[in-house]
């Protein structure tokens, strides 16, 4: 299990992408995290398109097993990070305005099911597990949702 964050600016070298491609089909899986915007994803999607380039990107709709594996998610809870949720005046969640508005969960899946890899975007939802301490205000508005939704995509990606 592997958990990567701030991959919209990840450059994979051509031993990685076959490295990680061997990981990933060998049984890994890899979680990326915490990427805004635009560009973000673009840049990132063309990276995990050359370690995987036979298998689409999916949005995972609402009613996929994987958000009610052990707690019922209705939706990907957009995190911020505790920075910038602080200089916003503990109002804004969106980091980058319209353009990243709306969190997505996206995977890759092997033929049979099997996620491959896991992309939270437009949301930093580690900051909802490493900041829960740091702020109660910030804890009960995000870590809840952050660790119902992390255990959920763990809990099916270990029995898939």
């Amino acid at each position: 299990f592997l958990f990567a964050s701030d991959v919209g600016s990840a450059g994979l070298s051509p031993d990685e992408v076959e490295r990680l491609r061997a990981y990933l089909l060998k049984g890994g899986l890899l979680w990326v995290d915490d990427f805004w915007g635009t560009w973000a994803w673009e840049s990132w999607a063309a990276q995990i398109g050359e370690v995987l380039p036979e298998y689409p990107i999916v949005d995972v709709e609402p009613d996929h097993r994987m958000l009610e594996t052990l707690y019922d998610v209705p939706g990907v809870p957009q995190v911020p990070s505790i920075q910038f949720w602080r200089r916003s005046g503990r109002r804004a969640t969106s980091e980058q305005g319209r353009d990243s508005a709306t969190p997505h969960l996206r995977a890759i899946f092997d033929d049979d099911g099997r996620p491959l890899v896991i992309m939270t975007h437009n949301t930093d939802i580690a900051d909802g597990w490493e900041r829960e301490g740091e702020d109660d205000e910030f804890f009960y508005q995000f870590s809840p949702d952050a660790y119902a939704l992390g255990i959920n995509l763990v809990l099916y990606a270990l029995s898939h």
